[in-house]
């Protein structure tokens, strides 16, 4: 059986923790190591951060939107949605060390870091109209505690 849950904020860099946590509040029911909850706050806080320094130049009027869903195998799906400057280039900006902000202010590690912790990391954009990131991460098997 499904659990899902979904929620807006206003892209504020302060809300980027509150994304994390919210997440991470989400996904306790199933019990995940410290190792798995920690690769997931990571996940949630690259994709926020880009929605709001990326996708909204950092205007707090704008809103991200944070979806959550567990299915029934322990797979947790996550997205990460704006609707804002979109990505001409998704393959270029999945590149590490791409960035189209200022380098001595970004590392552009953004989507190399949500690789490197997801299953799986999907990303659609339409330029001026936003990006989805949805990323999959398949919990290990708990020990039945």
């Amino acid at each position: 059986m499904e659990n899902r849950m979904k929620m807006e904020f206003a892209a504020r860099a302060e809300n980027e923790a509150f994304a994390r946590a919210a997440a991470a509040a989400f996904v306790a029911c199933l019990d995940p190591t410290i190792e798995e909850l920690t690769e997931i706050k990571t996940g949630v806080s690259e994709a926020v951060s880009n929605s709001i320094i990326h996708g909204y130049g950092e205007d707090p009027e704008k809103m991200v939107e944070l979806e959550c869903r567990i299915l029934a195998d322990r797979k947790v799906v996550l997205l990460v949605r704006d609707q804002g400057a979109g990505i001409a280039d998704v393959e270029k900006a999945r590149e590490p060390m791409f960035t189209t902000g200022k380098p001595e202010e970004r590392s552009g590690m953004g989507f190399t870091v949500m690789e490197s912790f997801m299953d799986r990391v999907e990303v659609t954009s339409c330029v001026g109209e936003g990006t989805t990131v949805t990323m999959i991460k398949q919990l290990d098997v708990g020990d039945g505690f």
